[in-house]
């Protein structure tokens, strides 16, 4: 049985240990944009590295665009992407109207967003979503698949699955966008999203999360959301919403009472 000490150790090859150290710099505000990373021989003193350890470090941080700079002069921190979404600002349908409320939040700040609707389908869900909707084995619900974008740059992409009583028959199973987006529509066929449950987690994106996101690099993880949203009695909507792990967070506020 092995050591707590051999399970300890960081097996990492040196140059992503670095990397993983620099990014963590940057997004948490120790470099902060516009910083200069500390010179090659500083990296190199820091974590006994050799020269072409320490530039296969920054190449990382480069393609993940977070830094910029070339070989023999200054790397710089660039003003990254890192966006902070608030679930509950968009959880409420869009008033009469407007877009879906992500697309309102998303686009506050002066970017421009927009969704990419790629798939809708009846389908068996996966078993997390089918335990969820109360489905028997081989059950079906209705999937709407998207992509969200901000300024053309991937940022979401997003599984939302539909009992088929409540959606057939109705725009969710019609390849077209939904004015307002879904909250809307369930609303007016009596079913208002009341509450929504989160459930987060860390995961090493699969073939078609890295594909769809551009992921710079197999070795960063994505951010996965299962959401459930409830009427005043059932499931009406299970959503799983993907995001590249280094370029988001996501905040949640509670009221103590």
């Amino acid at each position: 049985m092995p050591s707590a000490e051999a399970e300890a150790v960081d097996r990492r090859s040196l140059h992503e240990r670095i990397a993983a150290d620099l990014r963590d710099d940057i997004m948490s505000g120790g470099l902060p944009p516009g910083a200069k990373l500390p010179s090659t021989i500083q990296l190199k003193a820091r974590f006994e590295a050799s020269s072409a350890t320490v530039q296969k470090a920054l190449r990382l941080l480069k393609d993940e665009r977070l830094v910029v700079g070339r070989a023999g002069a200054a790397v710089t921190v660039r003003e990254h992407r890192q966006r902070t979404l608030r679930p509950a600002s968009y959880m409420a349908p869009a008033d009469p109207g407007e877009p879906y409320r992500w697309l309102t939040e998303a686009g506050g700040s002066g970017a421009r967003a927009r969704s990419k609707l790629l798939d809708v389908a009846e389908t068996k869900p996966p078993p997390d979503v089918a335990e969820v909707l109360n489905l028997l084995e081989g059950g079906t619900a209705v999937l709407r698949r998207q992509l969200l974008l901000i300024d053309d740059e991937p940022t979401e992409l997003v599984y939302s699955y539909y009992p088929c009583d409540i959606a057939r028959g109705t725009a969710i199973t019609e390849r077209r966008r939904i004015t307002g987006g879904t909250p809307v529509l369930l609303a007016h066929l009596g079913h208002p999203p009341r509450r929504s449950v989160d459930r987060v987690s860390a995961r090493v994106p699969t073939q078609e999360q890295y594909r769809a996101l551009r992921l710079p690099s197999s070795s960063l993880p994505v951010l996965r959301t299962l959401r459930v949203v409830y009427d005043d009695e059932r499931p009406i909507e299970v959503t799983v919403m993907v995001k590249a792990g280094h370029l988001y967070e996501v905040q949640y506020e509670f009221t103590a009472g």
